[in-house]
């Protein structure tokens, strides 16, 4: 019987959701990272707790594939050991074409394991390079899938290390190169100094100046002082200055975001995305694909990026409301919004802004909403059952579902099929080259 730290030898058979490949040893599943379909390598068991499979790292590399490469982070190569190797580019050592046809691999399976659907309904590309906007040559993606990351988070340790944490731990790996960054962000990134333990994030909007934003563990306050010399406290809590506003921009629009809040981290990633998402209710049947006297709604809709592709396609009157949980991004889309007198930005969870609707909804706004497209991008867990049921019950005509994780979309789209959906397309996005992590836009229609 094996046990935790055991060497194993293995082949290889497949690549599973999360950046992890498959191997079997004596009929259990094992799962290792840093390895390709195909190779046999020589594996570190590190968890054996588990009946139904165990984990391991790859130490050697005994049969390569065909498609692996030097890894374009070399801190992360299989040569360094696995402790020391940094997170967030667990597929460097992989061919950017193979890593492409092993997350449709992953996505297609994830369709058809979780979301019950057999025929192959995905397909996968990269990023859409974006037009040439004053006179500038059009930004496409580097060959070799590097120097994308406008936005990095680092980590801060105890003896004051900066760094990516090594895969599956909490151990801060100093910095030698950050490749998957933009130039200026690496720069920024190798200048950083030791600081207070926490998070460190690193931000590079339109204008291409890097903000750096502390983020200190704050895990308790400090005791209030006593005895001679103690300051009464002020009757007021200081404030805490408020944040930069940044502007992004994505086809001709400006875009104000705070510098510390969401936006995609690749430089193309909102136009590969409001590209696609265009493309694909523009080929579906009819000719109004958003029909502007409908009622469409973004939800998790962050600064109103996709309320403002749905109010681009409709036009000027579209009536669209975005609706977003954190209120500096609500007030932000308020104003991205503005040129369309039809959309509003509203601040609520979208679990209960849709359970309120559904009970308030008057009778002409339900017919509206019927004639709607519902675009929805929700966090990593999926949207869930009671946001998918409540859809479902709304019955717009159209759903578009932004994902960022296979499993969570497929078994949302499982739950909108039962409510009477079918899935229209489902365009697979690499907008994070050289990690396991891929973005889809699916199509769902009323049928």
């Amino acid at each position: 019987m094996s046990e935790t730290g055991d060497l194993l030898d293995l082949d290889i058979t497949g690549v599973a959701h999360g950046g992890v490949f498959v191997a079997r040893h004596e009929g259990r599943v094992v799962f290792v990272p840093d390895a390709i379909p195909g190779e046999r390598v020589r594996v570190r068991l590190t968890d054996t707790t588990k009946k139904s499979f165990w984990r391991g790292e790859t130490l050697e590399v005994l049969e390569a594939s065909p498609h692996r490469q030097l890894h374009v982070w070399r801190q992360a190569d299989v040569d360094v050991p696995p402790e020391q190797r940094p997170g967030g580019a667990d597929f460097g050592h992989i061919a950017l074409e193979h890593q492409r046809a092993l997350k449709l691999e992953v996505l297609l399976d994830a369709l058809h394991r979780f979301g019950g659907i057999s025929e192959p309904v995905a397909t996968m590309s990269g990023v859409t390079p974006s037009p040439a906007e004053d006179g500038a040559d059009a930004d496409g993606e580097t060959v070799d899938g590097t120097g994308w990351r406008t936005r990095v988070s680092l980590h801060v340790d105890a003896d004051g290390n900066v760094g990516q944490y090594a895969a599956r731990s909490h151990r801060v790996v100093p910095l030698e190169d950050l490749p998957l960054a933009t130039s200026a962000v690496e720069a920024a990134a190798l200048a950083l100094r030791g600081g207070d333990p926490g998070r460190i994030d690193l931000v590079q909007p339109a204008d291409g100046r890097v903000r750096v934003l502390p983020r200190p563990d704050r895990k308790t306050d400090a005791a209030p002082r006593r005895g001679r010399g103690a300051r009464a406290s002020s009757s007021k809590p200081r404030r805490a200055p408020a944040p930069e506003v940044v502007l992004e921009r994505v086809g001709g629009r400006d875009f104000r975001v705070d510098a510390g809040g969401f936006w995609q981290v690749h430089r193309l990633a909102a136009h590969t995305l409001t590209t696609t998402v265009s493309a694909a209710l523009r080929a579906l049947p009819g000719d109004a694909p958003v029909d502007p006297g409908a009622w469409h709604l973004d939800l998790y809709g962050g600064v109103g990026l996709f309320a403002a592709t749905l109010g681009d396609i409709g036009g000027s009157s579209t009536r669209v409301t975005s609706v977003e949980s954190d209120p500096r991004a609500t007030e932000h889309a308020g104003e991205n919004l503005a040129e369309w007198v039809g959309a509003r930005a509203e601040t609520g969870r979208v679990d209960r802004w849709l359970a309120r609707l559904a009970a308030e909804a008057s009778a002409p706004e339900r017919e509206r909403l019927s004639r709607g497209v519902v675009l929805l991008d929700p966090p990593r867990s999926g949207a869930g059952r009671d946001v998918v049921d409540h859809l479902a019950a709304l019955a717009p005509s159209t759903i578009v579902y932004v994902a960022c994780d296979p499993v969570a979309l497929a078994r949302d789209i499982a739950t909108f099929r039962a409510g009477g959906y079918e899935v229209a397309s489902v365009d697979g996005l690499d907008l994070f080259p050289n990690s396991h992590h891929v973005e889809a836009v699916a199509v769902l229609t009323r049928a």
